[in-house]
């Protein structure tokens, strides 16, 4: 009898001593949470996130790089690289802006004619599309009229508001609400925290250059 209950008791403890190996191999999942939240704390403060220094306001000679290929927006201050941002694109990313509607962002020189700080988009800088390279082609492909390319050219000359509403299209922004894929009608869209720094370092008249 004696021999029974022992290979009973015997039984019973390697059974449960598997049973706690198959719960240790089943994953994390089966800690107790307070467990979890003390390990995703360790793991936190081993691996801090990457805080950048605050940009010294005002800068000097602004400038933004646009490359569409790489979905990168730089900031340049005083002949060097100050800052690098992830974009998104117009849904159609390729190709240079050609008409309203394409859904292209634009290639070339421009510069912020506007600052939008109740954009539908958090916040915005308007970009001046069409410039005047835009209304030569648009006019040699009979997009737009003589007197709408006279219009264009004498905006830009005098670092205004080009003509929004031409067959060549307008209403080109860099803004925010999320960098992480191509889903604008043509501008440059960044994350919410970038275009905020951006917008607050940016002047109107800065240059922007859009390259493919």
């Amino acid at each position: 009898m004696r021999h029974h209950l022992f290979f009973i008791a015997v039984l019973v403890f390697v059974t449960s001593l598997a049973s706690q190996q198959k719960i240790g191999i089943a994953g994390e999942t089966t800690l107790r949470p307070e467990l979890l939240t003390f390990r995703a704390k360790n793991v936190s403060a081993a691996q801090p996130a990457p805080q950048r220094p605050a940009l010294k306001l005002p800068l000097k000679d602004p400038r933004i790089v646009v490359s569409k290929s790489k979905r990168r927006l730089e900031l340049h201050a005083d002949g060097r690289l100050v800052r690098t941002y992830k974009i998104g694109l117009g849904l159609n990313p390729v190709p240079d802006k050609q008409r309203q509607g394409d859904r292209a962002t634009p290639e070339g020189e421009f510069y912020v004619f506007t600052k939008n700080d109740k954009s539908a988009f958090y916040l915005s800088l308007g970009i001046s599309y069409p410039n005047v390279e835009d209304a030569q082609r648009g006019l040699r492909n009979h997009l737009i009229s003589r007197a709408q390319h006279d219009a264009i050219v004498k905006a830009i000359k005098r670092k205004a508001t080009p003509p929004q509403n031409t067959a060549l299209g307008g209403d080109i922004y860099i803004h925010g609400n999320g960098a992480g894929s191509d889903w604008t009608w043509g501008c440059v869209a960044l994350e919410n925290e970038d275009i905020h720094e951006l917008f607050q370092a940016i002047p109107v008249g800065t240059t922007v250059i859009i390259t493919p």
